[in-house]
């Protein structure tokens, strides 16, 4: 085996962590998972005695100061993001976080210029942009194989919460219940965001959609009763970018589908490609292709080159594409190369979409992008 090149401290030992994070780390030989933290002390032991990982904390800030640890990965929940990421940078960590740093899209490009400064990698987890599917589309795109791109339709719905009896893990508590308040497009679209910015390769100018509450009354887990929950569970988008190009989001946990539930369309001058991410029959992906000459589409092979070592569409889909998304992390810091994709940056792009999406349904109209908000308004009345 060859000997770790890089060491990683796990923040956080919930399941997506458990799932996809420590396990996609412990595949590649180049890494070796140090040291965990996790507040709860059961959850702790847990995931130290199944990984076997000997040091294991409950405050993370023990871990800042090791110059033994090159890179923190966050996978808490969503509260937590920003604080322990920027706690991190500023003590000259790489970080890898889940989706969102913050709320607010400044925040996260204040965090991705504070690494820059300290040259520093980040990275958010776009888990489906590493996907080999969605992977070698975007090679098939950027050889020219669609020709000119011209639309771009998304989406990333599952049945989650369908049943309301699901208990909702995090909870606004101080959200006013009659004001409709973000869920499933930032807990959810945020990956097909990214990925519909990455194929049209264009700047967005502008965007309208709406936000719907499907399901009024749910669990909470933490009282486990029942309750008012006005929350995004359903939403649609168009936006427009430069170059003539056009694309649509809708993400949604209310409809009926298996997860991941994601499909990524582009339609070009010459072709078109689909790429879908739900397990079905045993498969967690596939890509499908046609041409202007030969418009029945027709699902191809995704080269071994874009899976990580050993991978196969048979494999769980979090455990594949996330070994995808470390081993491409792994290998940005140790080139020591520029080259950094879907870092803090994409991840303030994305947020700032989903921040225009927002301001476009509050006041009922398009709305021009970037975004230029005044100092201090905040478009986020959040919750997942």
């Amino acid at each position: 085996m060859d000997t770790p090149q890089l060491r990683v401290a796990v923040v956080g030992a919930g399941r997506w962590a458990v799932q996809s994070h420590i396990p996609g780390w412990q595949r590649d030989p180049r890494v070796e998972v140090v040291a965990l933290a996790e507040v709860d002390e059961d959850a702790l032991r847990s995931a130290s005695e199944r990984f076997g990982v000997a040091r294991a904390v409950t405050d993370y800030r023990e871990l800042l100061d090791d110059p033994d640890i090159d890179v923190i990965d966050v996978a808490t929940g969503n509260a937590m993001h920003f604080e322990i990421s920027m706690a991190a940078i500023q003590a000259g960590k790489h970080v890898l976080c889940e989706k969102p740093v913050n709320s607010d899209y400044r925040e996260t490009r204040r965090a991705a210029e504070l690494a820059a400064s300290k040259g520093l990698k980040t990275k958010l987890g776009f888990t489906f942009r590493f996907a080999p599917a969605i992977q070698y589309a975007k090679h098939l795109i950027d050889t020219g194989w669609i020709g000119e791109p011209y639309m771009f339709n998304g989406y990333e719905q599952n049945s989650q919460w369908l049943d309301p009896k699901t208990p909702l893990r995090q909870v606004d508590a101080d959200a006013d219940p009659d004001v409709i308040a973000v869920s499933s497009i930032e807990g959810y679209g945020a990956p097909i965001i990214d990925i519909m910015h990455w194929w049209l390769d264009a700047p967005m100018t502008s965007v309208v959609g709406t936000m719907r509450n499907f399901v009024p009354e749910r669990m909470v887990r933490d009282t486990g009763r029942m309750q008012r929950m006005n929350i995004d569970d359903g939403d649609m988008w168009i936006a427009e970018f430069e170059n003539n190009r056009l694309g649509s989001i809708q993400s949604s946990y209310v409809t009926v589908g298996n997860f991941p539930g994601i499909e990524a369309r582009i339609y070009g001058s010459e072709g078109a490609i689909i790429v879908r991410l739900v397990e079905e029959a045993g498969i967690c992906q596939t890509i499908k292709v046609a041409k202007k000459d030969s418009v029945e589409f027709v699902e191809i092979e995704i080269p071994q080159e874009y899976f990580p070592e050993g991978g196969a569409s048979t494999e769980p889909w979090p455990f594949l594409f996330y070994s995808n998304l470390v081993k491409d992390f792994a290998t940005e810091i140790l080139s020591g190369e520029p080259m950094n994709q879907g870092d803090f940056g994409q991840g303030a792009l994305v947020q700032e979409t989903i921040n225009a999406f927002e301001r476009s349904f509050r006041t009922r109209a398009w709305c021009d992008f970037p975004l230029e908000a005044p100092a201090g308004e905040s478009d986020t009345e959040r919750v997942a």
